[in-house]
C-alpha cells in the first residue's frame, strides 16, 4: 500500500485577480477622493480669505440637499413600482418560449437590476435637481413686488419665483411618474402580468392597478402642468408681443383651463379603471384629450384670428399693446424716460456756442480706443508692462474742477518676458504691475499727445501727491497665479519697478497685505501644487511660512465667484478711491420671467465696436436692474458688494439667500460715490428697447411707422455705435453733470434706411460725491425728440460728408503721404447751440512696426456745414463764423504741424508747402530732444525720459512729413551715443 501526500494548497488564480482588482478599485477611488478634496478646500481657501465663506456653504449644502431630494424623489418611487410589479406577479403563469429565454437572461441579473435601475435613474435626477437649486432656493426665499399683473391680478413675484419652481417640480414629477409607468409595464411583461397573444391582451388585476394609477397620476400631473400654462402664457412670445393678445386671453388661456380639467377628469377615469377594470372609458377619454387639445389649442385661436381679430385688430388688441409697452418699460426701467420736443438749429453763427461754453470745455478729444497705442509708448517702459485697449474713461476733481479722464492701469504682460519666463520669475518676482496713467480727454500737447494727469514709474502727478497705492496685483491681465509674501527683514524678491535708488537698475518689494490663502504649510503646498499643476509649488524653497498665493485675479471673476447671482458688465474700469486702486463692476439681477415684458438678446444688445458680443449662461431675458455695484482692490483683492438698487425684488431674495454678502449703498465713501456712474451695458440695453418702446400709445406701437435703431459706429459699419461718457448738459438742465450719451436714427424697413437723427438720449450718470447719499437726477433718462420737420443728418451721413469734402480729402491726402496712416476717431454727437454739434478727432500713426497716433486734425460738422482744422478751438470758431463762443481744453495749443493747415481760417490748405525754415527748426528740436532725452536717462528721471522721447518722436516725425513735401536736406542730428538699453516699451 502506497500512500501520496496531498500537494500543497495554491491561492486560486481567480482570487488572486479578485484582490488585486479590489486593492487597484480602492486606490483608485481615494485618488480620486483626494483630488475631490483638494478641489474643494482650495475652495474653501479662497472663500474663506475673502470673507464669503457663507457663500461657498450655502451652495454646497443647497446642491446636496437638492441632490438627495432629486435622488429619493426618483429612486424610491422606481424601486417601490420594480418591487410591487415583481412581488405581485401571477405565481403560475403560461409564458411563451420567448419570454422564458427573455427570464432565463433577466434572471441571474434580477437583483442587480431591481436595485441598480433606481439607483442609476437616481443619481441622474440627484443631478438634474442640483442644478436646480437656485430656482428652489429663490421659490423658498421669493418676495412680494406690490406690482400685479393686468390678465390674472397676481403679483408679478410670482413670476419671478414661484413659476420657475412649479415648472421644474411639474417636470421632474412628471418625468419620476413616466419612469415609474415604463418599468412598470417591462416587469409585468416579463413575468406574465401582462400578456398579450390572439389579438388579445390579458392583464392581471395586480397590474391593472398599478398601470391605472400610474396613469392616472400621470395625466392628472398633465392636467396641473397645462393650468400652469395658463399663466406661462404671460411670458411667452406671441404674434408681435409678449404676453397674450386678443386671442390669447380669449382662446388660448381657456383653452388651456379647458384642456386642464379635462386631463383632470381622465385621470379619475383612470383610477376608476384600477378597481373596476374597464379599459375602454379612459382610453376614449384619452383620445378625446388629444382631439381636445388639437381643436383647443390650434384650430379655435385660427377661427378667431382669422374671423374677428384681423378684421379688427387695433380695436380688439389696443388694450393687450398697451399692456406690453407698460410692462416693457417697467421691467427695463425705461418707463419713466423724460421727453423733449427739440426743433434743432441747423444754421451756424457766430457766438452761438457761448451759452455752452461749459460744455463745450471738456469736449474728449483724445479717443480712448486709438490713443492706447501712445499711452504704450510713452508710459509702457518695459515690455512686460502693458495697458487695456480701450482705455476707460473717468473723472476727477483737480483743483476744485471736475476733469474727465482717460485712464488705464499699468498692468502685467508675463507673455513679454521670452526666454526670462522660468516659474521663479512668472510666479516669485513679476508678481505685479504699477501705477495707473491718466490723461486729460479735451487736452493735446502741441505734438498732438495726450496730456498727462498722472504718469511715470514712480508716478508724477496729482494721484501721487494724494499718495496713493501704485501696485496691481489684481488686475484683467494679471498672471494666473503668484506666490508672494516673506517674513519681516527678508530680503525682498518680487520687482516692483523698473528703477533703484543711487542709480539702480531696479526696486524690489514684498507684499504686505492679505490677498490669498496662505501656502505656508506643506500640506497647503500640496493642494495648490495638485490645483496648478506645479510640483515647484511643493518644493521651492523660496516658498515660506508667511507665503500667500494670489489667483483668480481678474476683477470679473473674483465678483462673480462670490455673487454668483448676477450678471456682470462688460466693462470694469479702475480708479483711485481712499488712497487706493479700485476696479469697479457693475452688477445686473435679470430675469426671462416678468409678465408683458419682451425680452432681448443680450449678449446681442450691448455688443458694439468696441465690445464683441460676449456669452451668457441667460442670454435671453426680460427684465434687469442694476442692482450692484462690486468693487475690488487692485493690492490686495479684497470684494466689498453694496446693494445699489435695494428695491429689487430679485436682490432682496438673493439677500434672503446670501444674507451677509452684501452693505447697504450708503456705506460706500464719498470718495467712492464720486467714481460710480451709470453702467453702459444697461444703457446699451435700454437703447435697443426704447427703439420700439419709446412711444406711449398703442396706436403708434401698432403702427409701428416710427421705429428707432442705433446708428452703426461710421469706422465699423458691421457694429454699433458704442454710447459715450462726458460732462455735458442737455437743454433742459441748468448745469452740465457727467452723462452718458447715444444717438437714434430711423429703423430699416425694406432695406431702405435714412440716416438722419430721430432721437437723442442721455442718462444722468453722476451719482454724487457724498456718502449716504445719491444724487436725485443720478439714472434720469432723457431724451430728445427730432422734430420731423428739421432733417439733422446722422452720423453715417456726416461720416460720409467728412470723406468725400474735397478739401478735407486733399488734406487728409497730406497726412497719409510716406508712412503715415490716418485714424478718424469717435464721432460725438453734442446738442450745444440749439442743434446737434458733431466732432471727430482725426489721428496720424506710422504705417510701420511702431505705433503712435498723434491728434492731428478736428472736424466738426453743425446741420450740413463743416470744418477741417488743427484744433477744436480753431474748428469750432471756423464753423461758427469766425468766433463760436466755446471754451475748449486745446484753445491755448499751436500744433507743431500749424503749417499744415486745414479748410478755413488762418490755416493753409491743399497742400501748400510750409515755410521753408521750418525743416531747420524741425532738425534743431530733434537734436534738443536727443541731448534732453539722454540727460534725462543718465540722471535716472524716467519720467523727464518719457517727455523727452516723445518730444523726439514728434520732432522726427515732422522732418518725415517735411521730407514728403520736399523741404528734404541732409543733416545728422546729434553725435550722443544712443543707450543700449532704454525704460521705453
Amino acid at each position: 500500500m502506497t500512500t501520496t501526500s496531498a500537494p500543497n494548497q495554491a491561492t486560486p488564480p481567480n482570487r488572486s485577480r479578485r484582490i488585486i482588482s479590489i486593492t487597484l478599485a480602492v486606490i483608485a477611488a481615494l485618488v480620486v477622493a483626494f483630488f475631490v478634496f483638494a478641489n474643494l478646500y482650495s475652495d474653501w481657501l479662497w472663500f474663506s480669505q475673502l470673507g464669503f465663506t457663507g457663500v461657498l456653504t450655502t451652495q454646497w449644502i443647497a446642491r446636496t440637499v437638492m441632490f438627495v431630494v432629486g435622488f429619493l424623489a426618483m429612486a424610491v418611487p422606481v424601486w417601490g413600482a420594480i418591487q410591487l410589479a415583481y412581488r405581485l406577479r401571477p405565481v403560475y403563469a403560461r409564458l411563451s418560449s420567448q419570454l422564458d429565454r427573455y427570464q432565463e437572461v433577466v434572471e441571474p441579473l434580477r437583483r442587480l437590476a431591481m436595485w441598480g435601475i433606481p439607483v442609476f435613474f437616481g443619481f441622474f435626477a440627484g443631478f438634474a435637481a442640483s442644478a436646480q437649486w437656485e430656482t428652489t432656493w429663490l421659490w423658498l426665499n421669493g418676495v412680494a413686488t406690490s406690482v400685479t399683473d393686468p390678465q390674472f391680478g397676481l403679483d408679478t413675484g410670482f413670476y419671478l419665483f414661484a413659476m420657475p419652481f412649479y415648472a421644474s417640480a411639474l417636470g421632474f414629477a412628471s418625468a419620476v411618474v413616466l419612469v415609474s409607468l415604463l418599468l412598470t409595464a417591462v416587469v409585468s411583461y416579463l413575468y406574465g402580468s401582462v400578456r398579450v397573444g390572439q389579438r388579445e391582451l390579458r392583464i392581471s388585476k395586480a397590474a391593472r392597478i398599478q398601470l391605472a394609477i400610474l396613469a392616472g397620476l400621470y395625466l392628472l400631473l398633465q392636467g396641473a402642468s397645462l393650468w400652469l400654462d395658463r399663466f406661462r402664457t404671460l411670458v411667452e412670445p406671441s404674434e408681435r408681443i409678449t404676453g397674450p393678445g386678443y386671442v390669447g386671453a380669449n382662446a388660448v388661456i381657456p383653452g388651456q383651463t379647458i384642456l386642464a380639467i379635462a386631463a383632470v377628469i381622465v385621470a379619475i377615469a383612470f383610477f376608476v379603471t384600477a378597481f373596476l377594470g374597464r379599459w375602454r372609458y379612459p382610453l376614449i377619454g384619452t383620445a378625446l384629450l388629444v382631439v381636445s387639445a388639437i381643436v383647443v389649442g390650434a384650430a379655435i385661436p385660427w377661427a378667431v384670428t382669422t374671423f374677428q381679430v384681423r378684421p379688427n385688430e387695433l380695436t380688439l388688441e389696443s388694450q393687450y399693446y398697451q399692456r406690453n409697452l407698460d410692462g416693457t418699460k417697467a421691467a427695463y426701467g425705461i418707463d419713466k424716460v423724460e421727453k423733449e420736443n427739440f426743433q434743432a438749429t441747423t444754421e451756424a453763427e457766430a457766438g452761438q456756442l457761448r451759452n455752452d461754453a461749459e460744455s463745450t470745455a471738456q469736449l474728449r478729444i483724445m479717443d480712448p480706443a486709438i490713443i492706447g497705442p501712445t499711452v504704450r509708448q510713452l508710459e509702457q517702459y518695459r515690455a512686460y508692462y502693458q495697458f487695456t485697449n480701450p482705455l476707460d474713461v473717468d473723472r476727477y476733481t483737480i483743483d476744485g474742477k471736475t476733469q474727465d479722464t482717460v485712464v488705464s492701469l499699468r498692468e502685467l504682460n508675463i507673455g513679454q518676458l521670452g526666454d526670462a519666463a522660468s516659474w521663479q520669475n512668472t510666479t516669485l518676482v513679476y508678481t505685479h504691475g504699477y501705477g495707473m496713467v491718466a490723461a486729460a480727454g479735451n487736452e493735446r500737447t502741441a505734438d498732438g499727445d495726450p496730456v498727462f494727469l498722472e504718469q511715470a514709474i514712480p508716478g508724477t502727478g496729482f494721484l501721487t501727491d494724494l499718495n496713493y497705492e501704485p501696485r496691481v496685483y489684481f488686475g484683467e491681465t494679471s498672471p494666473q497665479y503668484s506666490i508672494v509674501g516673506a517674513p519681516e527683514g527678508t530680503d525682498p524678491i518680487e520687482l516692483d519697478y523698473p528703477l533703484g535708488a543711487d542709480g539702480g537698475t531696479e526696486t524690489r518689494t514684498t507684499f504686505s497685505g492679505n490677498g490669498g490663502p496662505s501656502v505656508g504649510n506643506v500640506f497647503n503646498r500640496l493642494i495648490y501644487a495638485l490645483k496648478f499643476q506645479s510640483e515647484q509649488i511643493l518644493f521651492s524653497d523660496s516658498v515660506n511660512a508667511d507665503s500667500q498665493i494670489l489667483y483668480d485675479r481678474n476683477p470679473k471673476d473674483r465678483v462673480q465667484k462670490v455673487a454668483p447671482y448676477l450678471t456682470l458688465d462688460s466693462d470694469p474700469y479702475p480708479t483711485v478711491v481712499d488712497g487706493r486702486i479700485k476696479w469697479v463692476i457693475d452688477g445686473y439681477t435679470t430675469s426671462s420671467n416678468y409678465p408683458y415684458s419682451t425680452g432681448v438678446s443680450l449678449s446681442r444688445a450691448i455688443a458694439d465696436s468696441n465690445n464683441p458680443a460676449p456669452t451668457y449662461a441667460l442670454d435671453d431675458i426680460n427684465y434687469i436692474r442694476n442692482s450692484v455695484k462690486a468693487t475690488v482692490d487692485a493690492y490686495d483683492g479684497s470684494v466689498q458688494l453694496y446693494a445699489w438698487d435695494d428695491e429689487d425684488p430679485l436682490l432682496k431674495a438673493w439677500q434672503n439667500i446670501y444674507p451677509s454678502s452684501l452693505q447697504p449703498w450708503s456705506a460706500m465713501s464719498a470718495d467712492l460715490m464720486s467714481h460710480v456712474r451709470y453702467p453702459t451695458d444697461l444703457m446699451k440695453v435700454q437703447r435697443s428697447m426704447l427703439g420700439v418702446y419709446h412711444v406711449d400709445d398703442a396706436v403708434s406701437f401698432y403702427r409701428q411707422d416710427n421705429r428707432w435703431t442705433t446708428p452703426n459706429d461710421p469706422q465699423d459699419p458691421a457694429t454699433f455705435q458704442p454710447p459715450y461718457y462726458l460732462t455735458m448738459k442737455m437743454p433742459s438742465q441748468d448745469d452740465p453733470t457727467f452723462s452718458m450719451f447715444t444717438s437714434f436714427i430711423p429703423a430699416s424697413q425694406g432695406g431702405q434706411a435714412r440716416n438722419v437723427l430721430t432721437g437723442y438720449l442721455a442718462v444722468d450718470s453722476n451719482a454724487g460725491s457724498e456718502q449716504g447719499t445719491k444724487r436725485d437726477d443720478y439714472g434720469r433718462l432723457r431724451m430728445l425728440v427730432i422734430d420731423a420737420a428739421t432733417t439733422v443728418p446722422g452720423p453715417g451721413q456726416v461720416q460720409n460728408t467728412f470723406d468725400s469734402d474735397t478739401n478735407v480729402s486733399s488734406q487728409i491726402n497730406i497726412l497719409q503721404q510716406g508712412q503715415s496712416q490716418v485714424l478718424n476717431g469717435n464721432l460725438l454727437t453734442l446738442p450745444v447751440g440749439g442743434g446737434l454739434l458733431y466732432v471727430q478727432p482725426v489721428f496720424v500713426q506710422s504705417s510701420g512696426d511702431t505705433k503712435l497716433p498723434q491728434l492731428r486734425r478736428v472736424l466738426v460738422a453743425f446741420g450740413n456745414e463743416i470744418a477741417f482744422e488743427n484744433t477744436l478751438s480753431e474748428a469750432l470758431d471756423t464753423l461758427f463764423g469766425g468766433d463760436s463762443g466755446a471754451n475748449t481744453g486745446d484753445e491755448t495749443v499751436t500744433p507743431t504741424d500749424q503749417g499744415q493747415g486745414g479748410t478755413g481760417g488762418t490755416s493753409t490748405g491743399g497742400g501748400t508747402t510750409a515755410p521753408a525754415g521750418d525743416y531747420a527748426a524741425a532738425l534743431q528740436e530733434a537734436r534738443d530732444a536727443l541731448t534732453a532725452r539722454q540727460a534725462a536717462l543718465t540722471s535716472g528721471d524716467l519720467a523727464g525720459f518719457a517727455t523727452q522721447d516723445a518730444r523726439l518722436t514728434a520732432a522726427v516725425q515732422r522732418l518725415l512729413d517735411l521730407e514728403s513735401q520736399g523741404q528734404g536736406g541732409t543733416a545728422t542730428l546729434s553725435p550722443t551715443p544712443a543707450p543700449s538699453e532704454t525704460p521705453a516699451g
